[in-house]
Parts: C-alpha cells; structure tokens; sequence
C-alpha cells in the first residue's frame, strides 16, 4: 500500500489581518458635531485617501471599518498613527478641534475630531 502526505503550505496571517478579523482595532477616529452630517462624503474621501498614502509605507496601517451615524463618523484602524494623521489631515483642510488620547501600553489611540456647521 502506497502511501501519500498531504503537504500543507504554512500561511501566515499579518498582524493587521489579526485585528480585523478579532474586531479589535489599535485606533479610534471619531468625527462629530454639524460639518459632519453635511460634509460625510469629503470627510470619507479624505480618510480614505490618507489611508492609501499610509499604506503605501506601511501595508499594514490600514482602515478596519466605517461606521456612519446621522451625527458622526466612527472609523477603526490597525494600527495607532492612521488615526493621528486623519485627524491632522482633516485639522489642515477643515479646521475644527482634534483631541488625541494615547495608551501605549495597550498599543490603542483614540482620535475625536469635532467641528460645527
């Protein structure tokens, strides 16, 4: 009798595919106050296009979800500086107050950018 081994390719998953798939993001950006809901498209865009320049340098930087409220924006990310540089990013081209709150010990960033109409 002949006997036959399955081989099997040993697959890493990144730590990025990790977080997504535990639901349990390094970092927080929450939008809020009355630009928000008038401004949801061009606040999306700019998160997003963050997130592609990010990426570019760091593949695993990446945006895990976007939830959309009638009075916010709640985006998680993999990792903490996304959050940061969304929040800057959207300081530079729509004003408004960001706060940042960082615990490195547990490697997470909380983003709050807030801007009324």
């Amino acid at each position: 009798m002949e006997r036959v081994s399955a081989l099997r390719c040993a697959s890493e998953v990144c730590q990025a595919c990790h977080r997504i798939r535990d639901k349990y993001p390094a970092g927080v950006v929450t939008l809020s106050g009355g630009f928000v809901s008038d401004h949801k498209e061009e606040l999306l865009h700019l998160a997003r296009n963050n997130e592609s320049q990010e990426k570019q340098a760091h593949p695993l930087d990446r945006i895990m979800d976007i939830e959309e409220k009638v009075d916010s924006i709640v985006i998680t990310t993999t990792d903490i500086h996304l959050p940061r540089q969304i929040g800057e990013a959207l300081c530079r081209a729509y004003k408004g107050h960001l706060d940042l709150r960082y615990d490195y010990e547990g490697y997470f960033v909380r983003a709050e950018w807030r801007r009324e109409a």
